[in-house]
C-alpha cells in the first residue's frame, strides 16, 4: 500500500489523457515512461508486460497495489475515487448515462483502431494493402467521430458546462491521425470543446511536456 499512483504511459500517447486527469486532481503519482507504438522501443514492452500481457499504454497501478488497463476504464475509475475533482458525473447524476455511453464509445469505436493504424502488416500481409488500410481506418474514425457530434449537444464542454474526463479524453485521441483537421471537418462542436481544453491554464505547462503543439500538429 502507498499513498500515490504508478501509471506507465508515454508521451503523445492515449495514456496522456489519463495524465491530464491525474494533473488536474492533483493526485501524486510515478510515471513510468513505456512508448510502446514505437518500433525502435521494443524494450518498452518488456517494461510494461508486468503490469499488461497485451504490452500496451496506459496502464495503472492503484495505491492498493490494484493494477487497471483499459484508457477509458482508468479514467472512469479515477473520476469516481477523486470525486471532489468534478471530472466524472456521479452514479445519481443525469448525465452519467451519457458519460458512460461515450467514454465507451471512443475506447471501442475509435482508439481501438489504433492497433491495427500503428502497422496494418499485423493483419495485412501483402505491403502494397497497408495505405489503403489506413485510408479506410482513417476514414471509418472520421464517421465516428461524425456519429459523435450529432448524437451530443455540447456546451462549454460535452456534458454540459463542467469539464470531465470524457473532455480529456476525446481531446487526446483527437490529435491522433487523420488528427485535428479532418476532426474539426466533421465534428465542429467537439472540436470547440477540444480546443478549449487545449487552452485550459490549468494544463498550460503539462502539453509542452506530454503532447507538445509542434508545428503541423493539427494535420497529416
Amino acid at each position: 500500500m502507498t499513498d500515490r499512483y504508478i501509471l506507465y504511459s508515454a508521451a503523445g500517447s492515449g495514456g496522456v489523457a489519463v495524465e491530464a486527469a491525474l494533473t488536474l486532481m492533483d493526485a501524486s503519482y510515478e510515471l513510468i515512461e513505456a512508448p510502446t507504438y514505437d518500433p525502435d522501443q521494443a524494450a518498452a514492452g518488456d517494461v510494461i508486460l508486468p503490469v499488461n500481457p497485451l504490452r500496451q499504454a496506459p496502464a495503472l497501478v492503484l495505491p492498493s497495489g490494484e493494477i487497471m488497463t483499459e484508457s477509458a476504464a482508468i479514467l472512469v475509475r479515477l473520476g469516481e475515487l477523486h470525486p471532489g475533482a468534478g471530472l466524472a458525473p456521479a452514479t445519481d447524476d443525469p448525465r452519467r448515462s451519457a458519460f458512460l455511453r461515450w467514454m465507451g464509445f471512443v475506447s471501442s469505436a475509435i482508439y481501438a483502431h489504433y492497433w491495427l493504424k500503428d502497422d496494418p502488416l499485423r493483419l495485412v500481409s501483402d505491403p502494397a494493402q497497408a495505405p489503403v488500410v489506413e485510408q479506410r481506418l482513417n476514414d471509418r474514425i472520421a464517421d465516428c467521430w461524425g456519429i459523435m457530434e450529432a448524437g451530443t449537444a455540447p456546451g462549454r464542454y460535452i456534458l454540459g458546462e463542467a469539464m470531465s474526463v470524457l473532455d480529456l479524453y476525446v481531446t487526446v485521441v483527437s490529435r491522433f491521425r487523420p488528427r485535428r483537421q479532418r476532426f474539426y471537418e466533421v465534428a465542429p462542436r467537439l472540436g470547440e470543446v477540444a480546443r478549449r481544453v487545449d487552452a485550459d491554464p490549468r494544463l498550460a505547462a503539462f502539453w509542452p511536456q506530454r503532447y507538445p503543439f509542434e508545428a503541423g500538429w493539427d494535420r497529416l
